[in-house]
């Protein structure tokens, strides 16, 4: 490869070197905690792989990948009847209602985490990173989009629309997403003041818990997870996230 499209990460090494914490807690973190080197070409990574996640659901609940499940032997469900809202852009997508709320969830996560990246996360990120972290979510949202598809873990048993792990996963994910988003845009604006330098901020939404924004994260991660695979699976993926902050995420921030 030319050396001219190798990345430069001489900003990214300089920032976890410039990173206070532990050598072992730098290892296990993705992002450089504390630094504000910047790092455009990884960034610009990111949104661009998470901007693509949503065609990736978008192809899996318009059916890829369902022949192998059927060679498998899993049952999958029908495709349903398109959607018809009266927006051509979305009725063209013919889509059934229920799987254009779950590709509006996957287009939701990617704008907030896109924004999160551009507007309100000053530390740096390399190529590297972004990859690793794009993948991760597209993985957990094409969980959510083949559980859906799949009649044994489906959250759309019942034929009547819409069905309660719907209406209750929809209302979490928007709750969770929007407290998430809102802390974080919060936070930037605080910190932006020269004299809260290395200040915790206790406002706004920080003012109900201290790592206010994991919990969004959480809260809507489940949420997704709970309107694709139903009950258990919102359950299951909550609990990770839950766990995976608690022992990991917030004392990483600490």
């Amino acid at each position: 490869m030319p050396s001219n499209f190798i990345p430069n990460t001489k900003g990214y090494d300089e920032a976890r070197a410039n990173d206070p914490r532990s050598e072992e807690s730098k290892k296990r973190d993705l992002i450089s905690r504390g630094d504000y080197t910047p790092t455009p070409v990884g960034k610009l990574v990111f949104v661009l792989a998470r901007a693509f996640d949503p065609f990736i659901q978008y192809s899996i609940l318009h059916g890829a990948g369902t022949g192998l499940l059927h060679q498998l032997g899993l049952r999958t469900l029908p495709p349903g009847t398109p959607a018809n809202t009266g927006i051509s852009a979305l009725d063209g997508l013919g889509l059934s209602p229920y799987r254009l709320v779950l590709l509006g969830m996957a287009a939701g996560s990617a704008v907030k985490q896109d924004i999160w990246a551009v507007a309100l996360s000053g530390e740096p990120m390399n190529v590297n990173n972004a990859i690793a972290i794009s993948i991760f979510n597209t993985v957990f949202n094409s969980l959510n989009s083949y559980a859906f598809l799949i009649r044994a873990t489906s959250a759309s048993l019942e034929s009547n629309f819409p069905q309660p792990a719907l209406l209750v996963g929809g209302a979490l994910y928007v709750t969770g997403l929007l407290t998430e988003l809102i802390s974080e845009v919060q936070r930037k604006q605080f910190k932006k003041d020269p004299k809260n330098k290395g200040k915790p901020y206790t406002g706004g939404l920080w003012s109900f818990a201290r790592h206010i924004n994991y919990g969004g994260y959480t809260v809507w991660r489940a949420a997704y997870a709970l309107t694709g695979g139903g009950w258990i699976m919102g359950a299951i993926v909550g609990t990770f996230f839950f766990v995976d902050f608690a022992r990991r995420g917030v004392p990483r921030s600490q």
